[in-house]
Order: C-alpha cells, then structure tokens, then sequence
C-alpha cells in the first residue's frame, strides 16, 4: 500500500492543522485542549519535546502518544505501552445510507456519548470530543445504544473514531451501520475513511472483514505529567 506522509503522521497534522482552534502547544508539541481527547503529538516523535509540552499540562493528567518509544523524560511516566493499527477502508462506495435513521450527536448528548465511551473504551475521549466532528448514534428511548463518528482529519482524510455499542445492544450490527454511514459521507466528499484499533482489540478482524486493510502498526503509549 503506497504510503502518505500526512497519514503517517496524523496526530501532528492534525493538532496542528485541522484542530488547532482545538489544541494547546506550539511549534514542536501539541494537545488536545482539556475536555477533548486527551491526545498528544509531537512533529518529530524521534525528538519529542515534552520541555515545551509541559507548560500546557496539569500533573496527573493522562495522555494518548503515539510513535514514540524512548524513555519518559523527567517530569513524566509511562503508564501503559501497546500498539495499533491504522487502517484505511479499502471497499467500494454503500450504495445507500445504512444508518437513515440514525441520530446526529449534538453538545446536549455530550455526557450520553462520554458515558457510552467510558463504558465501552474506544479510545482516548473526552467530554467534548463529539464536537471534533460529525458523531452519529442509535438511541432507545433516551438510552443511547451505539455511536460513531469523526475525529483526526486532513485534507483529504478523515477518521472514523469512537465506534462502541452499549453491551445491552451488542449483535445487532449498529456500529457497522454507523461505520457505513460514515464511510459513504466521506466518499461524496471525495475523503479516505480510516480507523484505529488496538492491537489485542478482537474489532480488528471485523474491520478486516468490512473491508478495511492494514496500513500501519504503530506504538501508542499512555503517559502521564507528574
């Protein structure tokens, strides 16, 4: 698979591109604003500058990192290491919306959604990670079932992030429909749908399966400001 030097470095070009209205840092190092993701990202991950990092962090907070492996300077640790993959969806245009019905996620939802992430773990999410992009979900009632929706982007690119299912509703295929949706959206808008999952997340082989494939893998770390 050719490679994008963007995709490969999506975390950067994002928080310093398309989120910038959205993340504290510089130059060299960038964040998620307190109460979106907690994500951070470095331009060069070989060299992360956590000195410059630092003046925009509280102690104790929790970040997302990927692509870097050395050590934890002074002032941070490491709280968990792992990796995932990013994948790109590799399939043909839906030839209809799988998710009509769908309903679009707006700010009164925020805690609905943070719940359902806390509950499910997608990933790195925050109160106010819905506002990053379009989030789409199924409700029961007021009950909120299922949800997917944007995150990371680039011209040209765009995530599909927060995918979960409250256990409750498990088995009903909302999530792909969800995924559907999303994909069809960027295809119109002429946008390359992609996705990350962890490494021991059985989701995986079911993104393989829709027709996603495998870009890279990566290192992602937790880390935390002491």
């Amino acid at each position: 698979m050719q490679r994008n030097p963007t995709l490969d470095h999506i975390f950067w070009h994002t928080l310093n591109g398309a989120h910038r209205q959205w993340s504290s840092g510089g130059d060299t190092a960038r964040r998620y604003t307190q109460g979106f993701s907690p994500i951070i990202a470095f331009a060069d991950p070989a060299q992360p500058d956590f000195a410059a990092l630092a003046p925009w962090c509280a102690a104790g907070e929790h970040f997302y990192c990927e692509n870097w492996t050395g050590a934890a300077p002074p002032g941070w640790r490491i709280d968990a290491e792992t990796t995932m993959f990013r994948m790109l969806w590799d399939g043909p245009l839906p030839a209809a919306d799988p998710a009509p019905e769908a309903v679009p996620l707006r700010p009164e939802h925020a805690q609905q959604a943070l719940e359902l992430a806390t509950l499910c773990k997608p990933g790195p999410f925050g109160i106010r990670t819905i506002e990053l992009g379009d989030y789409f979900g199924y409700f029961d009632g007021e009950r909120l079932m299922a949800m997917a929706g944007e995150r990371l982007r680039a011209p040209g690119l765009c995530e599909i992030s927060g995918v979960c299912t409250h256990p409750d509703y498990q088995g009903r295929g909302l999530a792909k429909q969800l995924i559907g949706k999303l994909i069809r959206r960027h295809m119109l808008r002429d946008e390359h749908s992609f996705l990350h999952v962890m490494r021991t997340n059985p989701a995986h082989q079911l993104y393989l399966d829709m027709g996603f494939k495998d870009y890279l893998e990566s290192a992602v770390r937790v880390v935390v400001k002491e």
